[in-house]
């Protein structure tokens, strides 16, 4: 028992938990002091013969719409023990004998998962890729296919989607082996075949320079000042006509703002870190080249600092 304050007896008295209601009682007068608690202690117990066992969790996870059973199927596990192999195996007859529809879906889901989770990406994106890939996997029509460019495709889609985009060679290092060539073919496939089901143009989402920014001076580990110059020139970049993709241009603002900073970085390391050829990269800032002083801050660099940066 413990004290809590009636005030019924006006005064602090001491309580009863009724643990079968969920009520907390005042001892002296009776008066209901709180009605149907939440009980938050843990809602398992140790048994002896479990005592081992590192995960006493006896649920299962969340219900999963994708699937046909909500993702709530019973699964038999393999006991250990001489014992646990007489019931597998008699047991383990009836758990194949079951075909289950969605053993397909529940590995692709898998390594949609484990891709994401390589590249850092949130929740919201892997359900955005289960569902395009559902999609596409309920058209029948990815059988033949490259199953992992299809898988990588999808998340490429729904990164693009929840305007979080990837470059394809991101995409490409956790592939399980699928090419840049494969997964730019799966895209452009499951495009087309959703933009027939749907009767509409698919929503893929638009691609700036500064999506990428970030994560590349992240990556090559720039100061905070050079990176807030970088963003400010690519958004200014945005106003001139410059023909070039919005990796590239990232790539040259970048390999422009470090030759302007005490630490510079050497075009192959840029390279390393955007995933941009150094040929690109060249070519993108020998056409930024001429608008240097309307791209770069003044708070970063002066008139006669632009002086400085290398002709291309």
């Amino acid at each position: 028992m413990s004290d809590a304050f009636c005030p019924e007896c006006k005064r602090s008295t001491e309580v009863v938990f009724d643990h079968s209601a969920g009520d907390t009682v005042c001892s002296e007068c009776g008066l209901v002091l709180e009605a149907h608690s939440i009980d938050e202690t843990s809602e398992w117990r140790t048994f002896a013969n479990e005592s081992a066992d590192n995960d006493p969790v006896r649920v299962g996870g969340p219900t999963n719409p994708l699937l046909t059973d909500g993702g709530l199927s019973t699964v038999i596990a393999k006991p250990n023990g001489a014992q646990g192999e007489f019931l597998s195996s008699s047991l383990g007859r009836w758990q194949n004998r079951g075909s289950n529809p969605d053993r397909s879906l529940i590995l692709a889901f898998r390594t949609i998962a484990t891709m994401a989770d390589r590249l850092g990406l949130v929740a919201t994106i892997k359900d955005r890729a289960n569902e395009i890939y559902k999609k596409v996997e309920d058209l029948k029509s990815i059988r033949g296919r490259n199953q992992d460019a299809i898988l990588a495709a999808c998340l490429y889609i729904a990164c693009r989607q929840e305007d979080r985009p990837r470059t394809v060679k991101e995409i490409c290092s956790v592939a399980n082996g699928a090419t840049k060539k494969e997964i730019g073919r799966a895209k452009e496939f499951i495009v087309k075949q959703l933009e027939v089901e749907m009767g509409q143009s698919m929503e893929m989402g638009t691609i700036h320079a500064g999506d990428f920014l970030r994560r590349f001076c992240s990556h090559l580990g720039m100061t905070n000042q050079a990176v807030k110059a970088a963003q400010e020139a690519v958004q200014k970049s945005e106003e001139l006509d410059i023909r070039r993709s919005p990796i590239s241009i990232a790539a040259a603002v970048i390999y422009m703002i470090t030759q302007l900073s005490e630490e510079k970085k050497p075009l192959k390391d840029i390279s390393l870190a955007t995933g941009v050829a150094e040929g690109t990269i060249r070519n993108s800032y020998k056409d930024l080249y001429p608008y240097a002083s309307r791209l770069i801050p003044t708070s970063f660099a002066k008139e006669e600092d632009l002086k400085s940066l290398c002709s291309p």
